[in-house]
């Protein structure tokens, strides 16, 4: 790279350049470098942070996963998509974390070229695959809630769907791929702690020219940063805006009461969606920053070395750090996923024979049926957090339609002697 010391970046994407802690000129065009770039104490914090995001990834992704393919009423359009999440996220904890805390640490690339082009490709495409999928949730969020009367998206046109997302991920990085080459660093070379030397293998795009990498960069900055996050933030405007403007119900006793409740559950659906903008913006911000910074900012070789050695796993690890909490913010607090993995669990540890629930809507032990408060949308399954309140009658002039908030599911554990078990069902509303 032309400005630059003449090792090129290790691979890990987003790709980061990757320098050495510490270089001496022993002889006329040689430079040596230490194995490790940093101390004992630094190296360990790196792991340990890195090991909890990656644990934090596995389990969480994992556990939504296990939920939509365990219940299948949990199938629904919006679960796909967040099922879609789940499995982009986990490629990127399997093949993004490792690769780049091995960048973060040690000088050169220790693999052969073909591993420095798939992981490459994979690492770019699970990365891409998971952003497209936050767009995705987004839309169908946002036609649930903004035009709930269009028509609603059948599983095939999800799956079709996510194949796209797929395909798009795999396009835009393919120029990576085929850059990406193996290449022995002439003249450089690395330092173990008993002073051996050791020839020195980088992993890095091969641009015939500086300007293509420029542009590439950009195209990545636009496409997998930029663009979604203006569409992201623009569909949750809407939807806000949609919540903010909904009418309560008349003033005067329960229904004053219920009109409260109804708009602290607005103000908190508004809040969740206010989150997820900013964190999607502030988990990513960093990395783009640097990548932008690399390519654009002309830096000294000194700078370049700090930048690499301490700015790249801070902002490296923000990034997978949204892979990691994506479950948390999607599944968790979607109540559909609380109550289908209380199920499952329940199932596994005590299995009974299989009954039906005849009626159309379940009720709760007491006869109290749990209900809830919707804006002017029909049955969806938009997948934003939602609280639950009891309520009573029929939909009232002025105020919000409510309908029994849990459908029954057929063939379904039956209750038993000696396991409570919960009813396997799901909120028809959740907004």
């Amino acid at each position: 790279m032309e400005g630059e010391p003449s090792q090129p970046p290790n691979d890990s994407w987003p790709p980061s350049q990757n320098g050495s802690s510490s270089e001496a000129a022993l002889a006329v065009n040689l430079t040596f470098s230490s194995y490790y770039q940093h101390s004992s104490p630094v190296a360990a914090l790196i792991i340990v942070a890195y090991v909890l995001i990656f644990l934090l990834c596995m389990v969480g992704n994992t556990l939504v996963c296990f939920i939509v393919l365990k219940n299948r009423h949990m199938r629904t359009v919006t679960n796909m998509f967040i099922l879609n999440l789940a499995v982009s996220d986990l490629l990127v904890g399997i093949f993004c974390m490792p690769t780049t805390v091995v960048d973060n640490l040690i000088t050169g690339w220790p693999f052969d070229n073909a591993t420095c082009k798939m992981s490459g490709l994979v690492q770019g495409m699970s990365v891409s695959a998971s952003i497209f999928t936050l767009v995705a949730i987004a839309v169908e969020r946002f036609r649930c809630i903004v035009h709930p009367f269009r028509e609603k998206p059948t599983l095939r046109k999800a799956l079709v769907t996510i194949a796209g997302m797929w395909a798009l991920a795999l396009l835009i990085m393919c120029p990576s791929a085929v850059t990406l080459t193996v290449t022995r660093e002439e003249h450089h070379f690395m330092l173990d702690a008993r002073n051996r030397s050791y020839p020195l293998y980088s992993c890095w795009e091969a641009w015939p020219e500086q300007g293509m990498r420029k542009a590439y960069t950009t195209v990545l900055f636009s496409h997998i940063y930029l663009a979604p996050l203006a569409l992201i933030v623009g569909l949750y405007a809407r939807i806000a805006r949609k919540l903010c403007r909904a009418p309560g119900p008349a003033r005067g006793g329960e229904e004053a009461a219920e009109g409260g409740r109804a708009a602290r559950r607005r103000a908190r659906v508004v809040h969740m969606l206010v989150v997820v903008a900013l964190f999607f913006a502030l988990s990513w911000l960093p990395l783009w920053a640097l990548l932008l910074l690399l390519d654009y900012g002309q830096l000294s070789a000194p700078q370049l070395r700090q930048v690499t050695a301490y700015a790249f796993p801070v902002a490296h690890w923000l990034a997978f750090f949204h892979s990691s909490a994506n479950p948390i913010i999607y599944a968790y607090f979607n109540e559909n996923f609380r109550r289908g993995f209380q199920a499952a669990f329940r199932a596994q540890l005590c299995p009974l024979p299989c009954g039906s629930h005849r009626e159309a809507y379940s009720q709760r032990p007491g006869g109290l049926v749990r209900r809830r408060v919707f804006v002017e949308v029909r049955p969806s399954d938009s997948g934003l957090p939602s609280e639950s309140g009891p309520s009573s009658g029929a939909p009232r002039p002025g105020g919000f339609p409510r309908r029994s908030g849990r459908v029954a599911h057929h063939d379904a554990p039956g209750e038993g002697p000696g396991c409570s078990h919960l009813p396997l069902t799901i909120p028809a509303w959740d907004v």
